[in-house]
Order: structure tokens, then C-alpha cells, then sequence
């Protein structure tokens, strides 16, 4: 955000859509521009960051808790670009331990009881002690995982149970990924590119 204020600042001429709402703090004490997602219509580029990045540009994402909004922002745009450190990729999704899952409020004890039996042990997110509510309102469901062998088959049987409203799983979302290291070195992974 400070990067694209800068050059806001230098003359660039944008709208942003933020994916959070403390994003769109960030970004208004920036001096971005914001609009809503609507007034928007189909967005030229998002960058966003990830939580895991896998073979093929897969992602894991919401490990802050935005998951939603951020792929409603990544669906929307004609280029997906995510930016994250080189310890993020992974060799196979879930292999950091952890898949968030956002959950309406209503039931999210029947959702977790249903992700459990999917092989996927879910505990509701907790924030100082209370359960998280995401900017949407909902829960978030942080179930354990380990590598997956079919993260496809897996998106598929989560989100058909009742009160789900998005996992953490960015299948064929990301254009292109930078992987940015601590040398300040960027190594750019793009979608059917070399690995």
C-alpha cells in the first residue's frame, strides 16, 4: 500500500477496492482512493498476499481472516498477482497445517462437526478469547490439515455443506506470484510457467 501511494503521490491514477476493512484503514490513511467493489465493476489488477503458494500457483489463503472478500476482489479482476516471501510455497497445499474456513454464525458447531467428518478437524477462531467475526460477520472455522492429495475433490466436499461461505483454498486464481527474499531479490512464478 505504501509502494502504490507513493506513486498515487507521483501522478498514477487509480480506484482500489479494498479486500478488508483493515485494509481499506490502511489505505485511506494512505490517501488512496477508494470505491466500492460495484462502483468498481471488473478490476484491472489485484495483489494480495497468501498463506501457502503450491504447485501451479494454488494458494492457500485467510489466515488473516478475509478470505472471502478477497476472492469476490480476485474473481473480479482480469489479473490475480500475489506477493509473498520464498518460506510461503510449499509442495503440496496444507502443508502448513492449516485451512480456514468461513462458516455463517448459525450452526457453526454442525459445520464444524461436518468438516471433522471430512477429515478435516475444525476448532472455531478465537480473538482475545471471543469468537473471531470477519468482516462479513461470520465465523471462521481453522481446520487441521496435512498435505493434500486432491485439493480440487477437497474445495468441492467442503463447500457443499450447509453454512459454508468460502474455504481458504485458491485453486487457478493466481496469474502470477512474487516471491520476494530476504536479499530484496523478486523471483516472479507465472501460471504455466516454470516452476
Amino acid at each position: 500500500l505504501r509502494a502504490l501511494a507513493a506513486r498515487v503521490r507521483g501522478g498514477l491514477r487509480v480506484r482500489c477496492v479494498p479486500t478488508s476493512v483493515a485494509a481499506a484503514v490502511a489505505a485511506r490513511a494512505l490517501g488512496l482512493p477508494l470505491v466500492e467493489l460495484e462502483e468498481a465493476g471488473e478490476l484491472d489488477l489485484a495483489v494480495d498476499g497468501a498463506d501457502e503458494v503450491g504447485p501451479g500457483l494454488d494458494l492457500v489463503k485467510g489466515y488473516g481472516g478475509a478470505l472471502v472478500r478477497e476472492r469476490i476482489v480476485a474473481e473480479a479482476a482480469r489479473r490475480f498477482v500475489v506477493l509473498a516471501e520464498p518460506e510461503k510455497v510449499v509442495p503440496a497445499l496444507g502443508a502448513r497445517g492449516r485451512l480456514p474456513v468461513e462458516v455463517v454464525p448459525f450452526g457453526w458447531s454442525v459445520c464444524a462437526r461436518s468438516l471433522g467428518e471430512l477429515g478435516c478437524p475444525a476448532r472455531r477462531r478465537l480473538a482475545n478469547g471471543t469468537p473471531f467475526v470477519s468482516d462479513n460477520g461470520n465465523s471462521i472455522l481453522d481446520c487441521a490439515v496435512g498435505p493434500l492429495a486432491d485439493p480440487a475433490g477437497l474445495e468441492a466436499r467442503l463447500r457443499a455443506v450447509p453454512g459454508v461461505v468460502g474455504t481458504g483454498l485458491f485453486l487457478g486464481l493466481a496469474d502470477l506470484v512474487l516471491l520476494e527474499g530476504g536479499d530484496g531479490q523478486v523471483t516472479a512464478r507465472e501460471r504455466n510457467g516454470p516452476p
